[in-house]
This record gives structure tokens, sequence and C-alpha cells, in this order.
């Protein structure tokens, strides 16, 4: 038996056990797999990564219209006119109204608003007006603790700016010989990563996050770790040059640097090739982001009993409706008191429980520092014995503050 085979009847076991999960190299990949668009990573994307990666640095530079100094500011401004901002796009934000909408649609207040408006043309209105108010208390709650969460977390996302050390020149005439990298002419600016543009020469330090896709054109002992992408817990060593000529993989390329995962330990000058949604992480993203959204646990446990409810209410009432009208022969008063018993059956103070408990929630953990965008979302918290996050560094200022002093 070859090795090969016996790999092959070790993966069909891990698979049978389903605890191949646990081997798989590409975390994010596997994610994707299981979603509904997933499909391999596109073929324009990693040709562009071989490509970056077995060109020649002077080649790579003047395919990128740039120079060995870097770019000037008028280019930059033509290339952002050009391919925008260096921007993940991320999922938008939800207008009012639509927002207004998703607090409302459930079950429970959609079965609500029918007995309302039925109550409503049986001249029940008290019925109807406080139904009504139940609707209305229980919607406006959720909006209104919702929309105050994203403005917290929108005003959070707004504190952290990332910064990268660039290299630009004054002028397209101060241009230093093509020979020589890093010349008199070149200055360094710290910019925030959204400015960066194809073209751009960046320079790259222990702790620092790869802004946008890169090739390396020098390097010193550079150790990335690329957790974010392969799940490997060990930094990788990356290279000016491309070592196998026979690589494939774009993640298994040794001159090149993703968006996403950052420097351990050395340094590097690399040009930027890809930014925002043209990177390897901004393809991934935005197949992420396109996803439908799953239900939670809590959602999933609330529709279900709402559709018991429901379906008990649709057995009940209709068989109220006749039982009654052909006993008594008054269908007007048969239908009233079928009317009644869908009330009655319908737990209508149920969602208003449900929105002000969890708002109860939410507000109990904004005073903790924990900002919640989804009040569904609590429960799932509820249900956490162990919560392990990764400490990224994003939310840090790379400054020292004087907190106390004795």
């Amino acid at each position: 038996m070859n090795f090969t085979r016996l790999k092959e009847l070790f993966a069909s076991f891990l698979q049978t056990r389903h605890i191949g999960r646990h081997f798989r190299r590409f975390i994010l990949l596997d994610t994707l797999a299981r979603t509904s668009i997933a499909r391999d990573v596109p073929a324009e994307l990693s040709q562009t990564l071989l490509r970056s990666s077995f060109s020649e640095p002077s080649l790579m530079i003047s395919e990128l219209s740039s120079h060995q100094d870097g770019l000037t500011n008028e280019q930059v401004e033509v290339i952002r006119k050009r391919i925008g901002l260096n921007e993940i796009e991320h999922e938008k934000p939800l207008s009012w109204g639509v927002h207004l909408w998703h607090c409302y649609r459930n079950p429970f207040n959609l079965l609500l608003s029918l007995l309302a408006l039925v109550s409503y043309l049986t001249e029940d209105i008290k019925a109807s007006i406080v139904i009504g108010t139940m609707i209305v208390m229980s919607t406006l709650l959720r909006f209104w603790q919702e929309g105050k969460s994203n403005q917290a977390a929108d005003a959070l996302k707004a504190m952290v700016s990332n910064t990268a050390t660039v290299l630009r020149r004054e002028s397209m005439h101060d241009a230093n010989s093509a020979s020589q990298l890093l010349g008199p002419n070149t200055t360094r600016q710290e910019l925030a990563i959204t400015l960066l543009v194809p073209g751009d020469l960046i320079l790259l330090s222990a702790g620092d996050m790869i802004p946008a896709d890169c090739r390396i054109l020098m390097a010193k002992d550079l150790f990335v770790s690329q957790a974010a992408m392969t799940g490997e817990s060990m930094p990788v060593e990356k290279f000016p040059e491309q070592k196998d000529r026979n690589a494939i993989n774009p993640l298994d390329l040794d001159n090149i640097l993703y968006m996403g995962t950052n420097v351990v330990s050395g340094s590097a000058t690399a040009i930027i090739f890809a930014t925002g949604n043209q990177t390897y992480f901004g393809t991934l993203a935005s197949r992420v982001t396109a996803t439908d959204r799953a239900p939670t646990s809590f959602q999933s446990g609330v529709n279900k009993v709402s559709w018991l409810l429901i379906r008990f209410m649709l057995v009940m009432s209709p068989l109220v409706l006749f039982i009654n009208g052909v006993t008594k022969g008054d269908w007007m008063e048969a239908l009233l008191f079928a009317l009644s018993i869908a009330v009655g059956l319908t737990p209508e103070m149920l969602p208003m429980i449900v929105t002000s408990t969890l708002a109860k929630g939410a507000v109990f953990l904004s005073r903790k520092k924990i900002i919640v965008k989804r009040l569904d979302a609590i429960q799932n918290f509820g249900a956490m014995d162990i919560l392990c996050t990764d400490k990224t560094g994003t939310l840090t200022q790379d400054k020292i503050f004087l907190a106390r002093h004795v």
C-alpha cells in the first residue's frame, strides 16, 4: 500500500468520525465552504498573486507605474480617484425604515397585527388599541436599543486608526536613479492605511499590520503571522524572492504579504499591488458578507413557539366558529367568540416581555463596557461558559499613557 492510498484512508476515516474539521488548515476557507456561495478563489486573483510573486522587482515597479523612490502625491491622487480608498466593503448599514421593519417582523407581531385589524373591523376598538399599543412599544423599544448600540459601535470604530509608513517623493523630476532603492529624494510619511494605493512603497517592522497585498522588495529576518488566513499559530518567514517556482497555492508564496496579517519580527520594504476588495482578504470577506445571516438559537426558539401557538389558534378558532355557529345559528356572535378565543390564545404581552428583557440585558452589558448590536445575540452570551478571544492589536494606539503615579 503506497503513501497516497494510506493518506486517503486516513482522510476518509476522519470524515466518517466527523473530526476532519480539526485538522483542516484553511479555517476561513473552510467556513466559506459551508456557505451557499462556496466556490474556489477566483482564478484571476490567483494568477495575479502568482504573477506578482514570480515577476522581477523592477518589472513589478514598472507595471505599477511606480518608482524606487515611491509615488508622487499627484500620482496617488489619480490612482485613488480611479480605484477608491483602501477599504474592505463591509455590510452596508440598514436604513432606519428597513431597520424598523426588521424589528417589527416576527410571527407574533404579524399575528397580533392581524388580530388588531380584525378587532377593529368588528368594532372592538378597545381590543385593537391594546394590541396595537403592545406591538408599537415592543417594536420601538427594540429599534431604539439596537440603534443606540449601533451608534456606539460606529463611534468605537471611528476611534481606531491604523497607519503605515509610506515612501513618497515630491515631484516627477526629483526621482533617484532606477538602480538605487530608497534614494536621497525619498521621504517617509505616516499615513492612514485607507489612503494607500497600488504602487506605494511601504516600510514594515515588528508589530505592523500588513495594510494591503504587497510584494517584498527587501527583507531582513522577516516573520509574518498568517493565522487569520491559514489558522497556523507559528509565524512564517518571508523572503524577497520566491524559492519554490512550482508553487500554485497563493498562501505558500514566500515573497507575498497579505492584507490582514501582521509582522511578528524583522523588517521589510514592500510595494503594494492590490488594495481594498481587490486583495486576497477582501475577496474572501466580500463572499462572507454576501451570505444571509443565520438566525440565532434564540430566534429559532421563539419562532418555533410562535408557529406552534399560531397553528393551535388556526385549528381552534375555525372549530369554535363552526360549532358555535351551527348550534346557535348566530354566525356574527360566533365570529366574535372565535375572535375572542384567538386573542385569548395569543400572548399579546410576550413580544413586549421578550424585548424588554433583552433590552435590560443590553443595558446591563453596556455598563460593563460591552456593546451588543443585536438584542437576539444576548441569549448567546448567556449560553457561553468560556469566551476565548485573540488580541490583534487593532484597538491599541501604540502610545504610552501615564494612568497613575505615586
